[in-house]
């Protein structure tokens, strides 16, 4: 064993051991409690940053962990490899996207590899390998028979830049989630999977998610959008139609002044073709390449219809407007308009001088009728309601109902915001869409047996660069059934690929299915699954979907994918820049700046190398476009891939955002090192080992054994229960640093220190596995770390430590005392009270008050 710790000489033994001798390929196994630790695979963008190594480091710790408890667990990775910016990367590149995807695996499995992690490499998996999206493509096909699949002509959401499809939850603030173009909406024919089949399930099995962080739930549950309201049918005056409406605030029906209907509305599109003012005001809100400024300066616009409905209690005619803010897919179309209590009603009011009318009272408003500067969304008393008036919120809802039902103009009705999930993208570097058009139009599966559709591998770059969707079609003839057809010319959205892979980890290689039916019953459900929030409502959402569907098909078992999830925090890097022209920010690297700090570590001044004053931005997200980003691998040529690793568990809960500090990761460089020359100390000494008789120990001894096990039980509580890592790694910090002075004077001392190391490398392999296996290689003669067992603590050698309590009078510190531990509050306070110390300080004054935390604080009130 080399006396100085040094990670390069030992990382790269220990990765070939683990490699060579397959260490953690893993089988079903019956006889064995199951794990299934999954972290969201990456995207192969070239690559690792900091906030991959933070995600895959934090799965690792939990798998090791759950592997040295006796379980059988499963640690897998793969690619999502489809993609836009693999497209964008060809045509930058003159080369073709999937060599530059496979380059960029390459080279990222070896910077994976080179920090140690436990994957079953066996199972690797790549989404853009037809072998994998054949099943894809299998299970599509059998949703378009089960009619859960169809395609129709839609408005969409189109990015301009990106040339494609964004799916709702891809368009942030009326931006690209990607490149934050302004979208625009364009209608064009694209393929949908009905996922709003799935809403109730989707809501209400979030109840079934323990262990999921409620901001992502409630997240979910917000886009879901479930509403239970009413649905209330309007008669048309003169006219035999009908206009029904959703409302879940049917306590202000008498409120209503108008009725709105969406452009869209088949009673929009029945008007227009007899009026043509309706008709081009239809047309121009096709919304197609307005930009969001636009959009939203139009968002009150209506037109009068001049047809009117008929109030279903007073029986008084109501305007009909047609008006841009009804969302055509939402409800019925078409809302009942109560401006004095609804914010868009008003506004619409206002912006089109429409009646205003109050049916709920406002306690702190006098003759709120003459009102009509805001609207009131507040439940209360009815008033200006005829004979509903001075009824509460619930009995308004109980009479008004029953009115409606004697007519039979109301039913009960729940509805969702969330719409069908656009799959279809305009792109090349994508699964293709097994479709095809016939001669005469029809559109048919691709038969079976040619699965799978395999996208052109002779495609020009050129034609990447035109534009792709414009000129794809010229290779996509095919033959179905002896009959010329066209193939589908969209791909899927890669949200598709990233749904369903967990469940094919547990059976890559499996010929004969989708899904090994016996894999899965044994792998899933995943038992803790990690990755960042920004998933939340994309790429979660379609994952709980597509596990509802495989279920449904008998492929997999459970109501939900994953029973536990953890989203980690970012991983944030001090950031500068300077003002260039057209007041955009340059953003400069730290390492070429000259940063001057005072005392307490702020920075003072920054200049750059050429003596030019830099702005300090603060700690930020580490991204390329503020160039603020770490290399891992500078990090690891540095310290080593163990320090990184215990650097990202130890500097922050793993929910919290992490900044990154090199001033952090060198102290735990020297912890590590410190270790190492302890370890090293101990093996040098001979001494025949003993089992430990507790009973016969000194004082001495017997503090530091039961330190040692209160430790095993605070990490070990600390790792499994709380998830709480980074108090885990300073409870053994604090062990290490009592160990360094322990001094070895008798046979006992050696026996209880290397029972302490055994126990604090146990404890750490988790986080600092190279470091680990080779400390436990010479501690014990040539074993091996990796099949070994987590330590268990004694209750028996847990001995009660009397407890320090902070003195405050006045709530201001005085001193502190430690206190017997068996000691009744009562009693506890007298002990105080009696100190030598405390009496000086009290000078015979009366008490008022204690305030008392257990094994805390103290303060007495004078």
């Amino acid at each position: 064993m080399e006396q100085e710790y040094c990670p390069k000489n030992i990382e790269i033994y220990v990765q070939k051991y683990w490699k060579n001798k397959k260490t953690f390929h893993v089988y079903e196994d019956e006889t064995k409690e199951k794990y299934y630790c999954l972290p969201m695979l990456p995207y192969p963008s070239g690559k690792l940053h900091m906030g991959h190594v933070r995600n895959y480091t934090i799965s690792d710790v939990i798998a090791r962990y759950q592997r040295m408890l006796g379980k059988n667990v499963l640690q897998p990775i793969g690619w999502d490899a489809f993609g836009l910016p693999a497209e964008e990367a060809a045509i930058k590149n003159n080369t073709i996207p999937s060599s530059w995807t496979y380059k960029n695996i390459k080279y990222m499995k070896k910077q994976l590899e080179s920090l140690g992690f436990s994957y079953d490499w066996d199972r690797e998996i790549t989404t853009c390998k037809p072998d994998y999206y054949k099943w894809e493509q299998w299970f599509f096909i059998q949703l378009y028979k089960k009619k859960l699949v169809y395609k129709k002509n839609s408005l969409v959401n189109w990015c301009p830049s990106d040339k494609t499809v964004l799916a709702n939850e891809q368009v942030i603030n009326g931006c690209c989630w990607r490149c934050q173009s302004t979208v625009i909406t364009k209608t064009i024919p694209q393929w949908f999977i009905k996922i709003r089949n799935y809403a109730e399930p989707l809501y209400n099995d979030l109840k079934k998610l323990k262990n999921w962080p409620e901001k992502v739930k409630n997240m979910q549950k917000n886009w879901i959008g479930r509403s239970e309201g009413f649905e209330i049918s309007f008669d048309i005056y003169n006219s035999s139609k009908k206009i029904k409406i959703f409302t879940t605030r049917i306590d202000t029906l008498m409120g209503v002044t108008y009725l709105a209907i969406s452009p869209f509305h088949k009673f929009s599109i029945y008007l227009s073709k007899k009026n043509q003012i309706l008709k081009k005001f239809i047309e121009t809100q096709n919304n197609e390449n307005f930009s969001k400024e636009e959009i939203e300066a139009k968002k009150f616009y209506g037109i009068n219809t001049n047809i009117f409905a008929i109030h279903p209690i007073i029986k008084k005619k109501i305007p009909i407007w047609i008006a841009n803010y009804v969302i055509n897919d939402y409800g019925t179309g078409s809302i009942m308009c109560v401006p004095g209590h609804n914010e868009n009603d008003w506004n619409f009011a206002i912006k089109n001088h429409l009646k205003i009318k109050y049916v709920i009272q406002q306690s702190n408003i006098k003759n709120i009728q003459l009102n009509q500067n805001t609207f009131f969304p507040e439940k209360g008393i009815l008033i200006n309601s005829g004979e509903f008036n001075q009824l509460d919120y619930n009995n308004a809802i109980k009479k008004i109902k029953k009115k409606l039902s004697e007519e039979k103009k109301i039913k009960t009705k729940i509805i969702y915001k969330l719409k069908d999930w656009c799959i279809s993208r305009q792109r090349y570097w994508g699964t293709p869409i097994p479709m095809a058009t016939m001669k005469n139009g029809k559109i048919v599966p691709i038969p079976e047996k040619d699965l799978p559709v395999l996208l052109p591998e002779k495609i020009k770059n050129s034609d990447l660069l035109k534009n792709y969707s414009n000129t794809k079609s010229t290779y996509y003839t095919t033959k179905i059934n002896n009959q010329t057809a066209v193939r589908e010319t969209d791909t899927f959205d890669t949200f598709m690929e990233s749904s369903w892979y967990y469940a094919r980890y547990t059976c890559p290689h499996f010929k004969e299915g989708i899904i090994n039916p016996t894999a899965s019953k044994y792998w899933l459900p995943v038992d803790q699954y990690i990755g960042g929030i920004e998933h939340a409502i994309m790429h979660l959402m379609y994952f709980r979907f597509y596990h509802k569907l495989l279920r449904d098909f008998k492929f997999v078992q459970f109501d939900e994918p994953v029973k536990s999830l953890i989203c980690q925090g970012m991983v944030l890097s001090e950031a500068f820049y300077q003002i260039g022209q057209n007041n955009q920010r340059h953003w400069i690297h730290k390492s070429n700046i000259y940063i001057e700090k005072n005392i307490k570590g702020e920075i003072i001044t920054a200049k750059d190398k050429k003596g030019n004053k830099v702005i300090y931005a603060g700690m930020i997200k580490m991204s390329k476009s503020k160039n603020n980003g770490i290399e891992p691998e500078l990090m690891i040529k540095n310290y080593g891939a163990d320090t990184i690793r215990l650097f990202i568990m130890f500097a922050a809960p793993i929910e919290s955002s992490l900044e990154w500090n090199e001033s952090g990761v060198k102290g735990i460089y020297r912890f590590l090192k410190k270790l190492w020359k302890l370890s090293f100390n101990y093996i040098q000494i001979k001494h025949k080992y003993k089992n430990i008789d507790f009973n016969l120990l000194n004082k001495k001894q017997k503090n530091m054994y039961s330190l040692l096990h209160k430790t095993i039980a605070k990490v070990s509580d600390d790792i499994n229960r709380r998830k709480s890592f980074n108090t885990a790694i300073s409870q053994i910090m604090e062990l290490v640093n009592i160990l360094r002075k322990f001094q070895l004077e008798n046979e006992e001392d050696k026996c209880i220190m290397k029972d302490s190391l055994i126990s604090v490398i146990k404890m750490l392999y988790p986080f600092t596995p190279h470091l680990c296996f080779i400390l436990w290689k010479h501690l014990n003669k040539n074993c091996f770390i990796d099949n070994e067992r987590w330590p268990v603590f004694q209750k028996n050698f847990l001995l009660e430590t009397n407890n320090i309590l902070v003195v405050q009078i006045n709530g201001k510190k005085q001193f502190t005392i430690e206190i017997p531990h068996n000691l009744t509050k009562k009693e506890i306070f007298i002990y105080v009270q009696n100190h030598s110390f405390f009496q000086k300080k009290i000078e015979n004054k009366n008490i008022k008050k204690i305030i008392y935390i257990p094994k805390k604080i103290i303060n007495f009130v004078i």
